[in-house]
This record gives C-alpha cells, sequence and structure tokens, in this order.
C-alpha cells in the first residue's frame, strides 16, 4: 500500500522518455560536478529547514545527495533543474506541485516517507500564531456564505463517481471507529456512527439538526436505528442530491430532510445538534458565530457532538493542501474550539482523540484508491489521481506521527444535570 514507483516508460533518474535516452549526449563532467555542488549546498538547506529529516535525493543526472546518509523510506527523485530550484524556494508548497505533475517521484513507500518528514518537522508556535492573526480578516471573507459555498463544492463536488472508487458503501468520508484494528471499513463506519449516537444519547421521537450531513449516512443511520427526525444542512448540490434519493429510495424522505442551505440559515429548536467533518471548514473566526447558532437551535435540555480534525496547537493547514484540496480549511485545536462553548454557556462533557483510528481509516482509502488509480486516471488524467494520492498518503502519514488528530468533543448546557453519571452510562 502507498507504493509509488516511477513509470517503467521513463528513465527514474533523468526522466527522459526512451526516445530521448536513445539519444547519445556529450560528457560534462565539470559542469555535472558544479550542478551537484550547487544542488547537494540548496537540498542542505531544505532538510535543515524542516527537521534534517532521513532523505536522500537523486539528481536527473543520477547524482545521491546526500550520497552517504542511510534513508530508511526511500528516495526522492528530482526529474529537472527547475524541479529542483521550485522545490527549495517552497517545499511545502512545490513539493506537492512537482510531485503531481511528476517532475519528482518517490521511491519506495509513500506515507512511510512523509511520515518521517512530518516528525522531524520543528514546531512553529510563534510564526504559526503571528500569521493566524494577521490573517483573521482574510479569512473571514473566506469563510462567508458564498465563498464557502465555492470552498465546498471544489472539494465535494468533485463528483459521486470518484468518491465510490474507494469510499465505503454509504459513501461516508469522515474518520472510522475501530473497535478492533482487523474490522473492515464497512463495519468500522456503522460503528462510528453508533458511537456517535450512544454518546448524545438519542430517544425515538427526538429532533436531531446536523450541520454538514455528506451523502446523508449519519442522519440515516439516526432515524433508522433511534427513530429520531433530522433535519441535515449541506451545501454539496452532489451530496444533497445523492442523500435525497437515498432517503427517497430507503423510505425515509417524511422523517430526514436534507436541505441545500448553510448551517447558518438553520431556525427551529432541537433535542440535538451533531456536526460530523464540518468544523475544519467553518474558520475559526467564526466559531463564536456558531456556538450562538447552536444555542439558538438547541432546546433547554439539548445536546450535541463535534467531529472534527484537529491540531495539537494552533496552526495554518499545509500550504499545497489547502491550495488544491480543501481550500479556507484550518483544522482547530482544542483551545480554538473552546470559542465554540465558553461564550455560550455549554459544558464540554467529553473529549475524545480517535487519531489513530483516522490513521487506520485512511488506510482502507488509500488501498481502495490504489485498486482503482487507473479508473481515475481514466476519469481525469494523472495529474489529479497523483494529487489524491499525496493527500490520502500526506494525511497518513499526518495521523500516524501526530501532526492531526481528531477530536470528538460532547458538549450540553452548563445548568443542564440529565448528563450520564459515566462513560459507560446508556
Amino acid at each position: 500500500m502507498g507504493q509509488q514507483q516511477t513509470n517503467p516508460a521513463s528513465n527514474p533518474v533523468s526522466g527522459q522518455s526512451g526516445d530521448e535516452r536513445a539519444i547519445v549526449r556529450p560528457a560534462r563532467p565539470a559542469l555535472d560536478a558544479a550542478v551537484s555542488a550547487l544542488a547537494a549546498v540548496l537540498l542542505k538547506r531544505v532538510l535543515e529547514s524542516i527537521g534534517n529529516p532521513g532523505l536522500r535525493f537523486v539528481l536527473w543526472n543520477g547524482d545521491e545527495i546526500p550520497r552517504h546518509r542511510d534513508a530508511k523510506s526511500g528516495r526522492i527523485l528530482i526529474h529537472d533543474m527547475a524541479a529542483l530550484l521550485r522545490l527549495v524556494a517552497n517545499p511545502a508548497m512545490n513539493f506537492g506541485e512537482m510531485y503531481a505533475s511528476r517532475r519528482i517521484d518517490v521511491q519506495g513507500d509513500l506515507p512511510e516517507l512523509l511520515e518521517q518528514v512530518y516528525r522531524a518537522l520543528p514546531r512553529e508556535d510563534g510564526v504559526t500564531d503571528k500569521r493566524l492573526r494577521l490573517g483573521a480578516w482574510l479569512d473571514a471573507q473566506r469563510h462567508s456564505l458564498r465563498q464557502a459555498r465555492n470552498n465546498i463544492r471544489h472539494h465535494y463536488d468533485f463528483g459521486n463517481d470518484f468518491y465510490k472508487l474507494w469510499l465505503d458503501r454509504e459513501m461516508i468520508y469522515t474518520c472510522a471507529y475501530f473497535p478492533a484494528p482487523a474490522i473492515d471499513l464497512e463495519s468500522a463506519q456503522r460503528a462510528k456512527m453508533q458511537h456517535i449516537c450512544r454518546k448524545l444519547r438519542l430517544k425515538p421521537g427526538e429532533k436531531v439538526i446536523e450541520a454538514g450531513c455528506g451523502w446523508g449516512a449519519m442522519a440515516l443511520h439516526m432515524a433508522r436505528q433511534h427513530g429520531v427526525s433530522v433535519q441535515a444542512y449541506n451545501i454539496s448540490r452532489e451530496q444533497i442530491s445523492f442523500a435525497r434519493e437515498r432517503a427517497r429510495q430507503e423510505g425515509f424522505g417524511a422523517q430526514v430532510e436534507f436541505i441545500e442551505d448553510d448551517y447558518r440559515n438553520a431556525r427551529g429548536k432541537f433535542d440535538a445538534f451533531v456536526s460530523v467533518g464540518m468544523l475544519e471548514h467553518v474558520g475559526p473566526e467564526r466559531y463564536e458565530e456558531l456556538g450562538h447558532l447552536i444555542d439558538g437551535v438547541l432546546a433547554d435540555h439539548g445536546r450535541g457532538l463535534i467531529h472534527s480534525i484537529g491540531r495539537d496547537y494552533p496552526q495554518a493547514l499545509n500550504a499545497w493542501t489547502e491550495r488544491r484540496i480543501f481550500p479556507a480549511a484550518c483544522p482547530p485545536s482544542l483551545s480554538q474550539m473552546m470559542n465554540i462553548f465558553e461564550p455560550c454557556g455549554f459544558s464540554v462533557l467529553d473529549v475524545e482523540n480517535l487519531r489513530l483510528h483516522y490513521a487506520k481509516t485512511l488506510e482502507h482509502w488509500l488501498q481502495r484508491f490504489e485498486a482503482n488509480a487507473a479508473a481515475v486516471e481514466a476519469m481525469f488524467d494523472p495529474t489529479v489521481a497523483r494529487t489524491w494520492r499525496l493527500y490520502l498518503a500526506g494525511s497518513l502519514a499526518a495521523f500516524r506521527a501526530g501532526n492531526m488528530q481528531l477530536f470528538q468533543v460532547l458538549f450540553a448546557r452548563s445548568r443542564d444535570n440529565r448528563i450520564p453519571w459515566t462513560r459507560d452510562a446508556p
């Protein structure tokens, strides 16, 4: 899984086609030596900037840098000088750009190599906090009602047929829950939905509001297994259409209402609020606004659960991932999430970190993606396939390395004593 091999039709060192390799070129040892010396200096700086992980680079002329380093997780092949210069100029952005366009390749296990990088990265406290503060106004614009629709459609309206290739049968694109590591993905996703419902203590006849419902699996599970009615909000047209059709086919059209609209327009009173995999798109500068929305729609005895990718401390998303995969996304720290609860008098009842469960989920997704990589290339093109391979592999590496977390936060109103006595209470 995650093995990324070079194209046998190209030279893994030079990146030239078979016809180009047939051309006899004059030897230029002095020039090659000068280029390699310059590359060694530049790549040393790159390695230092990312904490000196044990990586080796192979240049287009066959030179290896550093020559004597023991690289446990493979090698990075750089196919031309321009790719090298772009990598040096901005590693966080341009490694992904060059990998997607095949001007950089990886020999070995891609997730392991990326995990090695993540484990070496230095903490960015001061710089990141300053960047987050300076970008507050810009972030507010990027998470406006209008722009939020564009952000979500960039990712989730990529096409249902694409996601069907590598998600589970119920099309759940969030962290699964593995009561035992060996269970299959479908069982783990059902276990995740039940895990959330148990925490929320759902009862027949209650009303639930779901913010960001994906393809509808969670809303339908709550209705089917717990007898609740659900209002589910989503601004992805493709997902809402899929969810509505599924609800109609399964006979839940009257019990589950899928609404193509922003959660900020929700109205009414509900017994429970649930959000799975949506908070990453809200933006920390709008968390207090979200808290007031929840405060307005929850009944006095209401309770809620937010399931979100997160960080151990405030930190911006990787620049390449934000540009190519998740525009304007920001996985929050727990301290940032408290801006949802504290201003509105909510008590946090329980926090669970399912980081390794997300790593296991991504292992399944990446395996399925690799099994269908040819279909992805046929559906789009090789660049799209390599972009998503890198995204899935990088996400897997980040959760394994502890750079990303997965938080489930259960909360209720501060004055409500109708809360479970223990975690095991029904």
